[in-house]
């Protein structure tokens, strides 16, 4: 089964990423349900097994409306599949702000996928920092190792217009974490603090994908790509996987201040 995404555009921006234009938001989702679907299938083909974390935000919203439907509902061996997820705020599992509560309201309950590996960060807790070293350690019992870190075969991020990325937000200490999985984050702009993968491990994973859309992305897209890289501002840039450059999917509106997009090539 393929993906019919109405591509625009292919780019290669070396070891930033390979940008993939696709028309609109909904190309976008397609996309996106796309690449779960090759990832999901290459993983169990060759080890049983599937470990993938989500992102939260629209794209993934829709993306998992797609996959609740045929042909993706019919089509993959979701008793395979391991979930985990990129970053969570600090809210209930039921909060409509939970990235988690939302995947599952929206698509994850209504697929055979088995409770006990849908794998939702613990906010019942007390402590944020608990919670992140719970999650640390579910993730090394559960993904498997490879070299130092856990190795995810899918992890998909978004970008904020302020060039976060997961819960790494600009000037924040999480951007520079080397030996932690996981940290609860403190986000002085937004007066919170967030769960999130870190860097080591995002970098590890087999496959990180970016899902951007919106013209409100445009300017900051355009920085993180074409600018020069600095990490605790744009810490989207920070995203460097050991195996490979990043894929960028994004839509034509997001795409729009690229030099490489405006310059045809």
């Amino acid at each position: 089964m393929t993906d019919a995404t109405s591509d625009l555009r292919l780019i290669d921006y070396q070891d930033r990423g390979q940008v993939r234009v696709v028309a609109d938001a909904e190309a976008l989702a397609v996309a996106a349900a796309g690449l779960l679907q090759s990832a999901i299938d290459e993983a169990v083909g060759n080890d049983g097994k599937a470990f993938v974390a989500l992102s939260g935000g629209s794209t993934p919203r829709r993306m998992g409306e797609l996959l609740a439907t045929p042909p993706y509902a019919d089509h993959l061996d979701w008793s395979r599949l391991h979930v985990f997820w990129g970053d969570e705020r600090w809210v209930a599992l039921d909060d409509p702000e939970s990235n988690a509560g939302e995947a599952k309201r929206g698509f994850l309950d209504l697929l055979p996928v088995p409770s006990d590996q849908i794998h939702a960060f613990d906010t019942s807790l007390d402590d944020p920092d608990l919670a992140a070293t719970r999650y640390e350690e579910t993730i090394r019992s559960v993904v498997p190792v490879r070299g130092a870190w856990p190795c995810f075969d899918l992890v998909f991020l978004g970008m904020g217009d302020d060039g976060h990325t997961a819960s790494l937000f600009p000037s924040t200490f999480a951007i520079q974490e080397a030996s932690r999985i996981v940290v609860a984050n403190p986000v002085p702009k937004l007066n919170t603090t967030r769960l999130t993968l870190t860097p080591p491990v995002i970098n590890a994973a087999k496959r990180v994908a970016f899902l951007v859309g919106g013209a409100g992305k445009a300017g900051m897209l355009h920085n993180v790509l074409d600018g020069p890289v600095d990490i605790e501002l744009m810490p989207a840039q920070v995203v460097r996987p050991q195996e490979g450059a990043p894929l960028w999917l994004i839509d034509e509106a997001a795409a729009a201040k690229l030099d490489r997009v405006t310059a045809g090539g």
